[in-house]
Order: C-alpha cells, then structure tokens, then sequence
C-alpha cells in the first residue's frame, strides 16, 4: 500500500483528501504544515508528497527544495489555490511531477499519483 503524504493548512481539506486517497487504497498521513512534516517525514515513509504552496510559515515550495537540497527526493505534487504562471513555474522547475489548481477533480489527483512509478 503506497502511502501519501498531504501537506496544506485547511483542515477541512486535509479531512477531504484523506477520505478521497483512503478509499482509492492508499495510507495518508496529514499534516497542517512544512514544519510539522519535516519534524516526522523519516518515520512517515511516504511514497508521494501532495503539497499545497501557500502554507503558513514555509511555503510548499521551499519545502520542496530543502528536501532535494538534502538529498531527500520525493515525488511532490503541488496544489494550489491561487494559480499564476510564476507559481506554476517555480514549481516545475523545484522538480513537481504534477501541478494541480485547486479546486481539482478527484480523478485528476489519482491520475498523478498513479503516473509516479
């Protein structure tokens, strides 16, 4: 069972997604923000990130890249709520496998974690 981990401060958000991912058969683990994923991320063992960007104190983005700059690397898939070029662009080039604007079909969301090998 691959296990996804979902980082965004809207707790009615977080509570929908880990209905939507549980019963599509994946272990989530939630989190209300970078910190607090950063504080257990080695005993999460996640398979694949899905990272809100505009988070209280740091964003989803230097989230992502302080995990690449320290060798940790994991598929992210970035949402976001305000969507602009720049926003969309930084994330590609921070290394994000998808790119979703919020709000986003469900079955959006399950194409790109099934893409991710």
């Amino acid at each position: 069972m691959r296990t996804i981990a979902v980082v965004d401060d809207n707790p009615s958000l977080l509570q929908g997604l880990n209905r939507l991912l549980s019963a599509h058969g994946f272990h989530v683990r939630t989190f209300a923000s970078a910190e607090a994923f950063l504080e257990a991320y080695v005993e999460c063992e996640a398979d694949c990130l899905l990272l809100d960007i505009h988070l209280g104190g740091i964003s989803g983005i230097d989230l992502q890249r302080q995990l690449i700059a320290s060798g940790r690397e994991l598929p992210v898939i970035i949402m976001t709520a305000i969507d602009n070029e720049v926003s969309r662009q930084e994330a590609f080039d921070a290394g994000c496998v998808a790119y979703l604007k919020k709000p986003f079909l469900s079955k959006l969301l399950i194409d790109a974690i099934g893409r991710i090998p």
